[in-house]
């Protein structure tokens, strides 16, 4: 087979390749490991290819390109660097966005080669396409641009290239393009600055990061909610919190938040401020962020509260967040009655809300729930059980009948609350004391499909998992428990079947 597809290669070096031999070519490279073809592939036969590229026909460009991404994963990122460098430069002002995308992954190879690297931050005019391929009407083409970028900003070398030469004035004019495309640069920089505390400094000295944050908190509402998205991320970091804190960003996030009770267009940017602070509370501490900034629970509890579906879901998902760990469950627990009162509200949207706010309620509702087995001291089992209790007069028959009803989302969501409750004893007292539950659980014939199997055997697993089950359960269903865990979730019985004479 490498015979072959040396000799069609022969044949397109000398350009005698119809299209019909490109896709003979195509199959066969598909059908050679890339190592096999190493010492067989020159620069003439590479050439070719790319010069076939050239032509106004969209069939022969994806055939190249096709045969070109398999070809070139078999060639070492220096060569291709050092022999390729000029057609990897035409490729990037070619019409055919598949061949920006197959250059641009080219040059992404190359960066996370460290002897290749430094033959690409000598190609500045290389490097400055790259950065106009941010400003590409096609998505695809941009996103490729972006990780490419961010791969040669991971060393020394690449972050001074990018941001103490000319090509920082080629990023400042690519964000002039468009609002989309400002925001891509931003994305960039974001992705950039979360590697390290040194990377995030080159991008503040670029005053990009300064930028963002002044349409942050500048007062056009619809650029607002697009930032807060970014400036979220780059507080997923350690060092990018405390650059925010230093400079007074999260201080001026919780301002807005408090003036946007007079503010008629806050629900455009409302919903991603208060996300900010559910996931800064979640990799920070939750009650040293809800005590400094009081405002933010206050408003997570109003817009649960309101009736408007849009900003319940947002602050369902928040308390989800918020409750991921056991310091936020105890900083929720502190609002005693509210709380309890909220749960109620978030049982009832879970019943009967539009189908997307119930999956975001039954989601929170787990969250809330779930205690880790070593995190089960009498306290926070008394509590994860008064708040079960708080959703409804008859809790476990709620998620019972969403989890019987015939939308795979909603049933699955409903045995994701059966699961985060499983291991908790009080949760295990209640299933056996309903009538049927435990029969429910080892009943297979009523998951219709693969994610309802996978996620009744997750509560199986659970169960069989506590260290309390065989206690509770009981051996004979405990044992039935085992023998489904042991099964799998796909189990069918086999049905033996008698010939009876004379049957048709």
């Amino acid at each position: 087979m490498a015979e072959a597809v040396v000799e069609l290669l022969e044949r397109a070096a000398r350009r005698e390749t119809p299209l019909e031999e490109l896709r003979a070519l195509r199959l066969a490279v598909h059908a050679v490991p890339p190592t096999a073809l190493r010492a067989r592939l020159s620069d003439d036969h590479l050439g070719a290819l790319f010069a076939l590229l050239s032509v106004n026909d969209r069939e022969q460009v994806s055939a190249c390109v096709s045969i070109l991404e398999r070809l070139l994963q078999a060639l070492d990122p220096v060569y291709v660097i050092q022999n390729l460098r000029e057609e990897l430069q035409k490729g990037l002002f070619h019409p055919d966005d598949s061949v920006k995308i197959l250059t641009i992954s080219q040059v992404g190879r190359i960066v996370e080669n460290s002897e290749a690297v430094a033959e690409i931050l000598n190609s500045p005019e290389l490097l400055r396409q790259i950065i106009n391929c941010i400003g590409g009407e096609k998505i695809a083409v941009a996103k490729e641009a972006i990780k490419s970028l961010s791969r040669i900003a991971q060393t020394q070398d690449g972050l001074e290239a990018l941001f103490v030469s000319s090509l920082l004035s080629d990023l400042k004019n690519v964000m002039a393009t468009n609002d989309i495309v400002r925001y891509r640069v931003y994305e960039l920089i974001v992705e950039i600055s979360a590697v390290s505390t040194d990377s995030l400094n080159y991008c503040a000295n670029s005053g990009l990061i300064s930028e963002l944050i002044g349409e942050l908190t500048g007062d056009d509402v619809l650029v607002r909610a697009t930032c807060i998205e970014m400036v979220t991320s780059l507080a997923h970091t350690p060092h990018g919190r405390q650059y925010l804190a230093q400079q007074g960003v999260i201080d001026k996030i919780s301002n807005i938040i408090v003036g946007a009770e007079s503010d008629p267009f806050s629900s455009f940017y409302l919903p991603g401020f208060v996300k900010f602070f559910g996931n800064l509370a979640v990799v920070d501490s939750p009650q040293q962020i809800c005590e400094r900034y009081p405002v933010f629970m206050e408003k997570v509890f109003e817009m649960a509260e309101s009736h408007d579906p849009t900003m319940i879901g947002v602050a369902v998902d928040t308390l989800g967040i918020l409750a991921s760990n056991v310091e936020g469950k105890q900083v929720l627990e502190k609002t005693r009655g509210r709380f309890q009162k909220l749960l109620s509200r978030i049982g009832h949207q879970a019943k009967n809300a539009p189908t997307e706010l119930r999956l975001r309620c039954l989601d929170a509702i787990s969250s809330l729930l779930f205690l880790p087995p070593e995190q089960q001291t009498e306290d926070l089992l008394r509590m994860t059980e008064s708040w079960f209790t708080s959703l409804s007069s008859q809790p476990l028959e709620l998620f019972r009948s969403i989890s019987t009803q015939p939308f795979p989302d909603l049933h699955c969501g409903a045995l994701r609350v059966f699961t985060a409750i499983a291991n908790q004893p009080w949760a295990q007292k209640l299933m056996l004391d309903s009538p049927g539950f435990v029969e429910y659980i080892v009943d297979r014939s009523v998951e219709p499909d693969k994610a309802s199997k996978d996620a009744k055997y997750e509560l199986v697993k659970a169960l069989v998992n506590s260290q309390t089950i065989a206690e509770v359960f009981g051996n004979q269903y405990y044992l039935r428990l085992r023998a489904y865990l042991r099964e799998g979730p796909y189990y069918v019985k086999a049905v033996s079947t008698t010939a009876v004479e004379g049957a048709e």
